[in-house]
This record gives structure tokens, C-alpha cells and sequence, in this order.
């Protein structure tokens, strides 16, 4: 591998993302933002402006101005994702608020929000992350990430703190109808307020329900020929006694698991949902379902599963990319940081897939810190290399922090 070989690659796949990008940019701000998203990847402590200026090539306060201009993240990630799931048709939309540690008067928005590594309410910020999940591949690329305003702002604007993420994605249906009719969510979406704006946006909701959540067979019998209204719903589900000429077994892979589909009627959800009931081995039972009844129970199961790869992307982001780093007090800027922060996780997954990488993104984002660092001594001593001389130790300069993390 050439010294600038890593860094090359990481580049084009940033640069390639431009490609069908509408929105007017300059040269030089297309320049700043890739050289931003590779920056994420090569600082290895905390990322900051400061850092940003030190291991980049401009000062301070360009990075500052860059991190206040509005930049369409939606559509520069839905160019990366292009590359890493191709032409895969099942897919799904994945959201996932999450609890960012921030402290400080000033900072926009800070407010109490649920962590659910704490379990419990906490002073900080929350992002709400959006991203599409490939079903066959089992992997995620987030779109966008923006801030939960406080309850202050929210009471404002006389939103609930559901009716703003359903404002979230109102604001990007067109584009997301485009790409999948699922939208799949953790059991605190498990809401009727919530499924009913989902679909009026015209998607489904896949979720989970609570393990004790009250739910009715539907009325199947022959009409009674009585004065009033027709039965529609049957007895409440007896999980403990399940009538299964009711439901369809669904075959599965592993011997400590059960799975039942049928349509019921929810209360909770005040509607007829596709439901599927899941049995482990020592008693214990989990209640998946999805607003589309016509979806199968085996689909049910998969889309729903796949939902955690937006977990591994929150992961990846934290560890690696600096999501909880900025120290800015602007909106923009924090918004920037967010999405920068993911933008950069999502071209180093594609890069591990182009050039079929055996890494994990930590050892990946060491082989760009060294590549990145041997191309600086040179370009600050003004040497150049033979690259045929010295090719076997650039390489092994290159991989060492790869060779030990694998």
C-alpha cells in the first residue's frame, strides 16, 4: 500500500458522495467538508475545533464557519448508501433517540431526556438518529441526526415529544417513501398516537409491544342475525393458553424458540395489528407486531431484529468519531457535529466493503491515523520517498495498529 493509499480511498468515496448532490456548494466548501469527514477518522483522542485545526490544514475558525453552513446530510447519505447496499429492496427506516452527556448553561436546547445506559433522566441533549437498515445484509447507514428540543421549547411550539419526532419525519417522507413504507422503532413507539401519524405519512410501524400488552382474537364466526352491530373481536389472548387454530406457526433456525403469527386487535394501538408472539425456552415471551397486516410474521421478526444495527451505529459514532466531543454552543454547529460524526462511520463502512477490509472500524480508523501521519512527516520535511525502496516499510508503518487489533 502507497503512504496516501488509505487516505485516497477514504477521500474518493467522500469526494464520489457529491455526485447527484443538488443543493449549490462551492469547491472550497466540498473540500472542507471531506477533509472534515477524514479528520473524524484520523484524530484519535477527543475532536474538537482546536484538534481539527491541529491536525488539519486551515485554522480554527474556518472549521467554525464550516460547522454554521447548512450542508443536506439526507441526501449526501443516501448517495453512500448507494454503495454499500446496491440495488437490496428490502429495506427499512430505523429511528432511535438517543441521550448525548452535555453540560453548561448556553448550550441550545440542553434540557432532562431519558439514557437508557443510566436508566433514568439526566441534564443533557438528545439527538434523534434516522437511518436505513438493510434487511439481507443485516447492516445500517445513518441519514441524519438532529436535536430534541427541551421540554421548554417543545411546550412552545405545543408539541409532545412524540408529535416532534413525527415532525421529524414528516419533513423527510418524500424522500424516505422512496426508499421503504417501514418505519421500525423500539417498544416506546408503541404508541397509538405515534402508529396513527405514521401512517397518515403513509409508512407502517414495526415494533414491540409490553409482554402483558392486551390484545383480542378477531371475530371470524358467521353473523348472528341479531339487532345491533356485528361482532368484530373475540376473546382476550390467554398467553399462558393460546388457541392455536387461530394462528400459524412460523418455522424458525433455532430449537429454543417459538413463533406464532396471527391478526389481532390491539387496545393499546386501537387498531388491527399482524402480530407475532415469540416463546423462549424457560417461559418467556415477547410480542413483535407491525400496522401492515398483510406483512408476513417471519418479516415481522426479521425488519424488527435488524433494528439494532442502528444501535452499533450509535456505538461506532461514540467510540470512534467523536459524537459527544463538540464544545460548540450553536445549533448548526452541534448539528453539523452529529451528522459529521455518523457521515464519517458510514464511508468507513463502505470502504471496508469496496476494498474488502478484515477490520473492525477501530482498526481501520488506525491504518488512516498512520497512513495519515507518515503523509504529514513527508509533506512537513519535503522529502520525497522511493516508493519502491521503501514500500515494504511504509507498509509495515502503515498496518502495524492494524496487524495488533486483528
Amino acid at each position: 500500500m502507497e503512504i496516501s493509499g488509505a487516505l485516497n480511498q477514504y477521500m474518493n468515496i467522500c469526494r464520489d458522495a457529491f455526485n447527484g448532490y443538488t443543493a449549490k456548494l462551492n469547491k472550497s466548501t466540498k473540500y472542507v467538508v471531506m477533509e472534515t469527514l477524514l479528520l473524524f477518522m484520523v484524530i484519535p483522542r477527543k475532536i474538537n475545533f482546536t484538534q481539527l485545526a491541529r491536525y488539519g490544514n486551515r485554522c480554527e475558525q474556518c472549521y467554525r464557519q464550516t460547522f454554521s453552513r447548512k450542508f443536506d446530510w439526507v441526501q449526501y447519505n443516501l448517495n453512500l448508501m448507494e454503495k454499500l447496499f446496491g440495488k437490496n429492496d428490502r429495506k427499512a427506516i430505523a429511528i432511535d433517540p438517543s441521550y448525548i452527556s452535555k453540560s453548561g448553561k448556553h448550550t441550545p436546547n440542553i434540557g432532562y431526556f431519558w439514557s437508557g445506559v443510566a436508566g433514568a433522566t439526566k441534564r443533557g441533549l438528545e439527538i434523534l438518529g434516522i437511518g436505513i437498515i438493510d434487511i439481507d445484509i443485516k447492516d445500517c447507514i445513518m441519514l441524519k441526526a438532529g436535536q430534541t428540543p427541551n421540554a421548554e421549547n417543545l411546550q412552545k411550539k405545543n408539541y409532545t415529544l412524540i408529535d416532534w419526532y413525527l415532525h421529524v419525519l414528516d419533513g423527510m417522507k418524500d424522500r424516505l417513501l422512496t426508499i421503504s413504507k417501514y418505519v421500525v422503532a423500539d417498544a416506546y413507539f408503541a404508541k397509538s398516537t405515534f402508529a396513527q401519524g405514521v401512517t397518515d405519512l403513509g409508512f407502517h410501524l414495526v415494533s414491540r409491544l409490553r409482554d402483558d400488552a392486551n390484545l383480542m382474537y378477531i371475530y371470524n364466526g358467521k353473523p348472528t342475525g341479531k339487532r345491533g352491530r356485528p361482532k368484530v373481536y373475540g376473546e382476550k389472548i390467554d398467553f399462558e393458553n393460546l388457541d392455536y387454530s387461530k394462528m400459524e406457526r412460523i418455522e424458525s433456525n433455532s430449537e429454543d424458540e417459538e413463533l406464532y403469527t396471527l391478526v389481532a386487535y390491539s387496545k393499546a394501538m386501537k387498531r388491527n395489528i399482524r402480530l407475532v408472539i415469540w416463546r423462549g425456552s424457560k417461559g418467556k415471551r415477547k410480542l413483535y407486531f407491525s400496522t401492515d397486516i398483510n406483512m408476513s410474521g417471519k418479516e415481522v421478526i426479521e425488519f424488527y431484529r435488524t433494528r439494532f444495527q442502528i444501535e452499533f451505529c450509535y456505538r461506532d459514532a461514540k467510540q470512534y468519531t467523536g459524537l459527544y466531543h463538540s464544545q460548540a454552543r450553536d445549533e448548526r454547529k452541534l448539528d453539523f457535529a452529529f451528522n459529521a460524526s455518523f457521515t464519517a462511520i458510514n464511508a468507513a463502512k463502505i470502504m471496508m466493503k469496496q476494498y474488502n477490509v478484515p477490520f473492525s472500524v477501530e482498526s481501520l480508523k488506525s491504518l488512516i491515523f498512520n497512513s495519515y501521519l507518515l503523509d504529514r512527516f513527508f509533506k512537513l520535511s519535503g522529502t520525497r520517498p522511493n516508493k519502491k525502496i521503501n514500500a515494504k516499510l511504509v507498509k509495515e508503518l502503515i498496518d502495524i495498529a492494524a496487524y495488533r487489533a486483528a
